[in-house]
């Protein structure tokens, strides 16, 4: 009897020895949470905190330092525009005289003034140069060639031919207007290149220019062929800065939409842009902005209370959007896994449709001859 209560024993601690008790089984599976759960916190906080810094710095890269992030009631003005393709500027010449010495030319206009005339013939005012290059200077002078000359030349030709008639005449001349002055006036587009076309004054670069710069810039170019130029220069047509409104499809095609920022939107205004939401979109909205290079971020994410924006003119969330900005207005799931499944399902339906007809049309065939044959061996009953 003790040599088998001996080898009783000897069979349970083996026993025991080979599966763990269930008080070390629970101790083993606590372990393994324990590392779960540890790894899983790591997981979270790298993922939490991956991008946050600079993701914040992407946001204070375009805002005042210290200052709050722009959004209804609390806008920022944005920096000094920059002109870029394909913005249309509005360049009109305030100045523009030829550089001497210049020659008259036909249909140029000649402001004459000349002194000690005939009482009743005085010589004042703008005389035209007509095609043949000559200025009539009245009945009683008759007209003078002038073109191809200097004003100063001019001037003496006219003296000369003054004195068959007249006492030593006094005679000023001077351009009143120039028959082949370019016109500098109206929109000017900004091309691929980065120029505005001037016409026979050539193109200018303006791109990556205020509006200063560009000014001072086309000035010094037509300085070449006019004397002291002076020009203003205004935007016409904001083009080149934008902002987008993405709106996902449901699994049918996403929208998009190129809006040009003028430097008050804000998300409100964006979803005006496109007459509001579409059939397909949930209420989950956000502003993905652009992270500056370099940031090692994929942009700022600016989430978007949509609910509380319309229902309760809460503007916390309502951003002023900015130059690059997009909206992201996300795809209702319900109807997003409505049209998975009938991308799924429709092939098979179909399929399925198509066999059972031609399955019908087949066992039609077969019927009609018997049934043909049954009728008209028993009369046709």
């Amino acid at each position: 009897m003790r040599s088998q209560d001996a080898q009783q024993a000897t069979h349970v601690e083996s026993g025991s020895a080979g599966r763990p008790t269930p008080a070390s089984a629970q101790r083993i599976v606590a372990r393994r949470l324990r590392a779960l759960l540890a790894l899983l916190t790591l997981l979270l906080v790298v993922i939490s905190t991956g991008c946050r810094p600079l993701r914040n710095n992407v946001l204070e890269a375009q805002m005042p330092l210290g200052g709050p992030s722009p959004r209804e009631l609390n806008k920022i003005s944005l920096p000094t525009y920059v002109v870029e393709a394909p913005d249309v500027l509005l360049i009109d010449a305030v100045k523009v005289v030829p550089k001497p010495p210049y020659k008259v030319e036909p249909l140029d206009v000649l402001q004459v003034f000349v002194l000690g005339t005939l009482p009743d013939q005085p010589i004042a005012g703008t005389f035209p140069v007509e095609a043949d290059g000559t200025i009539m200077l009245g009945p009683a002078y008759g007209s003078v060639k002038v073109s191809g000359q200097t004003l100063a030349q001019a001037r003496e030709l006219i003296a000369e031919h003054l004195k068959v008639q007249l006492t030593a005449p006094e005679v000023s001349v001077s351009l009143a207007e120039s028959a082949g002055k370019q016109q500098i006036a109206g929109e000017h587009l900004i091309g691929p290149d980065g120029t505005v076309n001037l016409g026979t004054y050539g193109s200018v670069y303006v791109a990556a220019m205020t509006l200063a710069q560009a000014r001072e810039a086309i000035e010094t170019h037509l300085s070449d062929f006019l004397e002291e130029p002076q020009v203003s220069v205004d935007v016409f047509s904001y083009n080149s800065k934008n902002y987008y409104i993405v709106t996902e499809g449901a699994g049918k095609g996403d929208q998009l939409q190129k809006v040009p920022i003028t430097g008050n939107e804000t998300v409100l205004d964006a979803i005006c842009q496109i007459q509001g939401m579409s059939p397909v979109s949930s209420k989950t909205i956000w502003v993905a902005r652009p992270a500056p290079p370099g940031s090692g971020c994929v942009g700022q994410i600016l989430p978007v209370n949509w609910r509380a924006i319309v229902d309760a003119a809460d503007t916390s969330t309502n951003w002023q959007l900015l130059p690059g900005d997009r909206v992201f207005i996300a795809e209702d799931k319900l109807i997003a896994l409505d049209t998975i499944v009938d991308k799924v399902i429709g092939p098979i339906e179909r399929i399925v449709g198509f066999n059972i007809l031609t399955f019908q049309m087949i066992q039609t065939a077969n019927r009609f001859p018997l049934g043909f044959q049954t009728g008209a061996g028993t009369g046709g009953f």
